[in-house]
């Protein structure tokens, strides 16, 4: 998968809630709690599984890149699929991000396809958008996709180093981002997410960094550079966002996940390379529930890992804060 990632696979191309902890609290790192799946084609087996999302039923979204999308509960219990090799509707080639709406509607980057496509939560196909190209609305290895609380869809075009963001149903609103290394400037931009303030972050995985935008695609502010250490990165791949805006970034070649503020300040981190729990092959994908739980794809060893931290008290406000969650 790396050299799928690499170039953002251009070969083929809070929730509303109100936090009162401390600091120390918050930067609580989360801890195993389980995992499912194994080498396979079966149901709940896995191929290199990249993108995961969850919905706010806390059903957990496989993209497999058996070029199927798999759906579980929370704890691992396989519940239905859809998807095969292919061109036409509900078909994949490579399928690399997924994320969801608060309507529970399902959005797929059909990375080698060059296309997103929308499907109930039951699998149900709805409808697409994309072709290849370079113009608006048209995708080169299109990776990451990411939903808001207006049900915008943001997505990663990483060949064409920007962002593109659309409606619910795929009508073209704007665009950012061109080939660099400047504030706004990308190289192979991979995973994306929101917070619930509708601010995008972006994994710019080829500058080793995180950059941080407004909804309209205002450069905010970033953090991030090449090496090992803290807040450091080797290619980061994918990244969400949970109640308290804290954001985790899925560092690929470092085998870790670390959290961070949404201002960009390190808070901790968890994962080595290895098969053990805990422990990363090439992980792909990352996603957060409305319980605080990370989900991790781990690709090469084909399961997908829970991690969790002590439940907390926290009280819900509105539903217009709460569906901006999800994505």
């Amino acid at each position: 998968m790396s050299s799928l990632l690499r170039r953002s696979a251009a070969a083929l191309v809070s929730l509303g809630f109100a936090s009162n902890l401390p600091a120390a609290a918050q930067a609580q790192c989360p801890t195993y709690l389980t995992q499912w799946g194994s080498l396979g084609n079966g149901n709940g087996e896995f191929y290199g599984p990249f993108g995961v999302a969850t919905d706010i039923a806390g059903s957990v979204y496989v993209a497999d890149v058996n070029n199927r999308i798999q759906k579980f509960t929370g704890t691992g219990i396989y519940l239905t699929q859809w998807g095969s090799s292919g061109l036409d509707d509900g078909e994949f080639d490579a399928p690399l991000g997924v994320a969801t709406d608060a309507s529970g509607d399902v959005y797929v980057a059909d990375s080698g396809n060059n296309r997103i496509q929308k499907f109930t939560g039951t699998g149900t196909y709805l409808t697409q958008w994309g072709s290849f190209g370079h113009g608006n609305g048209e995708f080169l290895a299109p990776a990451g996709v990411a939903t808001d609380a207006a049900g915008n869809v943001y997505v990663t075009d990483g060949g064409n180093d920007r962002i593109q963001k659309f409606t619910g149903t795929g009508t073209y609103l704007t665009q950012w981002g061109s080939s660099g290394s400047g504030d706004g400037e990308f190289y192979s931009p991979f995973g994306v997410a929101t917070d619930a303030a509708g601010d995008v972050y972006v994994a710019d995985y080829g500058n080793n960094r995180i950059q941080k935008f407004t909804g309209t695609g205002t450069y905010l502010t970033q953090w991030g550079s090449n090496g090992s250490g803290d807040g450091e990165f080797d290619a980061p791949s994918s990244l969400a966002t949970d109640f308290d805006g804290n954001v985790y970034v899925l560092d690929y070649h470092n085998y870790r996940v670390q959290k961070f503020a949404g201002t960009g300040a390190y808070l901790c981190q968890w994962g080595s390379f290895g098969s053990g729990d805990g422990e990363f092959a090439f992980p792909g994908g990352l996603a957060t529930d409305i319980g605080g739980n990370v989900y991790v794809t781990d690709g090469e060893n084909h399961r997908v890992q829970k991690f969790g931290t002590e439940p907390v008290s926290m009280k819900a406000t509105s539903w217009g804060q709460l569906k901006g969650r999800y994505r």
